[in-house]
């Protein structure tokens, strides 16, 4: 019992600092709620309000049917007809438009004969990603175009590929971001508070008070790991909230398994920050630890790009970023309800993770205190 109550003091006295002052209170809740107002409508994927510029050198119906097809569609709010080939490229060069489609004369004769209309698209390459969900947009429309009007001539329908979007039918990009800022505004909040937390009591010479108190280095790491702990999980839970209830984002899946998976990943980025803070004597000195550590570990992740993606040699880089794993879990539990099998077997390396680094903290903290 006395053990516990000698945690739970320093555990109460870590949280009165972190959280006893309005001013403190604010920046622990006014990142996330902006990150939550911003994320999801500033860093998306999906392509709108594009430009496309187009040259119709074809004047039959056909033709002009199609044109007011790509004008319709609402990824493009601004069509720029084109009169000339040299005004078709300059479109591009310029950046007026983010595609550039050239319909031959013939289109129409092409089409009325039951053969495939053929239509050229330039794309910017400098918007490559943007370029090519354009594109995409673009493809669809036409072969969409191209099977009613051979459908009204009677005429054979072209092979068609169904596509099925399993998890996220609608490919609605906030499905995607919102799992994956659980994951990151965890990773701040753990890290950043852990790791700021023994260079604080450096700073203000409040650290050999505690070396001279009855508290062991273990303890004192679990002191400071706690409330960095329960900081995450509030804000992991203010993320997971505005998500499902303002976003509507589905959620299909156990708390408990996502809970548990939140708790050694917690863990294991407290171990990371009391690391971090073992060796740096500032707060400056830990603030810029933790962002080094936190770069990399996004990218890695998984959350900007697929780790499939990555060459070989880095994705096994990968495996030690607690980052990579939380997020594996976040998404399956949110979108696809993860059985508590595969859960678990995405926690074992953070716990493995939350061991190494809980570990070499601790080995640091009794060479700093020796």
């Amino acid at each position: 019992m006395n053990f516990f109550h000698r945690i739970r003091a320093l555990v109460v006295k870590e949280l009165q600092s972190v959280v006893g002052s309005p001013s403190s209170r604010t920046l622990l809740i006014m990142p996330v709620i902006l990150q939550t107002l911003l994320f999801p409508n500033a860093a998306t994927l999906e392509v709108k309000n594009a430009s496309i510029a187009i040259y119709n050198r074809d004047t039959g119906e056909t033709a002009n049917e199609l044109v007011q097809r790509f004008a319709q569609c609402d990824a493009f709010t601004e069509v720029i007809p084109i009169h000339s080939q040299a005004a078709l490229d300059d479109s591009i060069e310029s950046q007026q438009a983010m595609l550039a489609v050239s319909i031959p004369e013939d289109f129409s004769r092409q089409v009325a004969n039951g053969e495939t209309g053929a239509v050229q698209v330039l794309l910017d390459g400098r918007r490559s990603n943007g370029a090519q969900i354009a594109m995409s947009y673009l493809q669809q429309i036409t072969e969409n175009f191209m099977k009613e009007r051979a459908a009204e001539k009677g005429h054979a329908m072209p092979s068609e590929t169904i596509t099925r979007y399993w998890f996220n039918p609608n490919l609605d990009f906030k499905n995607f971001l919102l799992p994956n800022l659980v994951a990151i505004i965890t990773t701040i909040g753990a890290l950043i508070l852990t790791a700021l937390s023994v260079a604080r009591e450096r700073e203000q010479g409040t650290f050999d008070q505690l070396l001279v108190s009855p508290l062991t280095p273990e303890m004192v790491m679990i002191g400071k790991g706690v409330p960095a702990m329960l900081v995450a999980f509030f804000q992991a839970t203010l993320i997971l909230c505005a998500a499902v209830f303002i976003y509507h984002v589905p959620f299909r899946g156990s708390l408990f398994l996502l809970y548990s998976g939140m708790f050694f990943y917690s863990l294991s980025l407290v171990g990371v920050g009391l690391l971090i803070s073992s060796v740096c004597n500032t707060q400056q000195q830990a603030f810029l630890g933790a962002f080094s550590f936190m770069m990399p570990a996004m990218m890695l992740s998984g959350f900007a790009s697929p780790v499939e993606n990555m060459p070989k040699w880095l994705q096994n880089l990968t495996w030690p970023n607690p980052v990579r794993h939380f997020v594996e879990i976040v998404k399956e539990v949110f979108l696809k309800d993860a059985s508590a099998e595969r859960v678990f077997h995405l926690i074992l390396p953070l716990a493995l993770i939350s061991a190494c680094t809980i570990g070499c903290a601790s080995i640091m903290f009794r060479k700093k205190t020796a």
